[in-house]
């Protein structure tokens, strides 16, 4: 289910807020966790046994926990927790990268003439279980390392896990931020009016600019990348820029507009990451709790800036890669991060935050060039692409229309305008000094029903990291 939806914005959050704010306080945590399962069932209706398996996990990690906790030895704490870990990476393995393995150890069995080929599982991957597999897996971490106290109650843990709001693209949520929230919290029509406008401002950011510059890169793919021209190929990488940063950043913002709503303080996602000077604070903004889960439960611990900088940042980025999904243009991606960061480690950074302005051009070249090895799967296309970006890289065959820049160009200008605003962070701004005037207020309902219109018209698209 879709938040940008009329599924979900004229039945399923009616239906759910009418019921969470007449149930006692003792109960709003069985509202949720029961309207979670149902938001998710909707969502993988056509393979309902993936709801079975988010339930068995919920199981798993709170057994785990509970043992765990009444360990005193540190090794048998250690059994519990390997059993837990097992369970969630050994799941996310089997859906989502034992088919990319099986595919490559076929391919270099072919290479070497051996002639063993392995049989694909084929399995559809379950919709959220990268978020959710990590979310319970800091958990269970952080109950080792006695951060916290194991949870006595499977509502209250199953609660946490399968919170809607954020179950599908995040953010990712520790249990320690939420802990004391999801035993006691306060609703009031502030934080009410506060969820509502965080929700618009995030589902106009998703209908209104990451759909539409969406479409154009689709129109580019559409195209074929052989076919466009330089200023168009520049144009349409820009619009996938635009397009991931505000699909996701929009759903941020909406996940936690549905938390403040019931209570909840979920942690910023995003602090305009397209102001950075450099890739290392680029991904200091970008995405923040998926960089905090890496940097608490793998960085550190393989030893952090303390020993083997270079190794743990390797790691951590190849791991990244993978993450975000099991293809080589995924490993590239984590690797050309990592060379990047790397690189600034060594000296650039000092440079580029000595002279601003070229820290900003820097970064004006290279995020697009690193979202297209991201977008494009095709490592073959890439290098087409990239040779349309610089034509004096080389030359591809097909036929150009040298009009198609000034056509797309004319066509999304307003759009690409409005995306590039956004970046600035400059209507955030002016948001916050008059949150809470006539005019701002009567402008959110505007953008709302604005958003409704789109989506009755069909310009609505699911969101890019559901994928994930």
């Amino acid at each position: 289910m879709v938040f940008s939806s009329f599924t979900f914005l004229l039945y399923f959050l009616p239906v759910f807020l009418l019921l969470y704010f007449l149930a006692p306080a003792a109960w709003k945590n069985a509202v949720i966790f029961v309207a979670s399962l149902v938001f998710y069932y909707y969502g993988v209706k056509e393979h309902p046994f993936y709801l079975i398996l988010m339930l068995i996990s919920i199981l798993v990690n709170y057994i785990a926990a509970r043992f765990m906790s009444r360990c005193r030895s540190k090794r048998k704490r250690g059994i519990w927790l390997t059993t837990g870990l097992v369970w969630n990476l050994g799941c996310l393995f089997v859906f989502k990268y034992l088919d990319f393995l099986t595919e490559n150890i076929n391919r270099l069995s072919e290479s070497s003439g051996v002639g063993v080929k392995l049989p694909y599982v084929q399995l559809v991957l379950p919709i959220g279980i990268s978020f959710y597999t990590f979310q319970i897996s800091s958990y269970l971490i952080d109950v080792y390392r006695k951060r916290v106290q194991a949870e006595r109650s499977f509502l209250t843990l199953g609660t946490y896990l399968c919170m809607f709001p954020q179950l599908i693209a995040g953010p990712i949520v520790t249990y320690s931020h939420v802990q004391e929230q999801l035993q006691e919290r306060t609703h009031s029509f502030r934080n009410l009016e506060d969820g509502l406008r965080e929700f618009t401002i995030g589902l106009s950011l998703k209908v209104l600019i990451a759909n539409q510059v969406g479409n154009l890169w689709t129109q580019v793919n559409a195209i074929g990348y052989e076919s466009i021209s330089c200023p168009l190929a520049w144009l349409g990488i820009l619009a996938y820029t635009f397009q991931i940063y505000f699909d996701f950043y929009g759903y941020s913002l909406m996940a936690k507009g549905l938390g403040r709503i019931m209570g909840f303080d979920f942690p910023d996602n995003f602090h305009n990451p397209y102001l950075s000077r450099s890739m290392t604070e680029f991904w200091r903004r970008w995405h923040m709790t998926l960089g905090g889960w890496f940097r608490e439960y793998v960085y550190i611990p393989l030893g952090g800036n303390r020993s083997h900088l270079y190794r743990n940042l390797f790691v951590v980025w190849m791991l990244t890669g993978l993450w975000h999904g099991a293809s080589w243009n995924f490993v590239l991606w984590g690797f050309s991060i990592f060379i990047l960061i790397l690189v600034e480690k060594c000296g650039l950074s000092k440079l580029l935050e000595r002279i601003p302005v070229l820290g900003h051009l820097y970064m004006f070249l290279v995020i697009p060039l690193s979202w297209l090895v991201f977008a494009v799967s095709d490592i073959g296309q890439i290098g087409i692409y990239l040779c349309r970006l610089f034509p004096f890289a080389g030359q591809t065959a097909g036929a150009v229309f040298r009009g198609d820049f000034v056509k797309y160009g004319t066509a999304y200008l307003g759009s690409m305008i409005a995306a590039l605003l956004c970046c600035t962070g400059i209507p955030r701004k002016l948001y916050e000094a008059k949150k809470y005037t006539f005019p701002v207020t009567c402008g959110l309902v505007v953008l709302f029903w604005w958003c409704v219109y789109c989506m009755y018209l069909g310009l609505d698209d699911p969101f890019l990291y559901y994928q994930f």
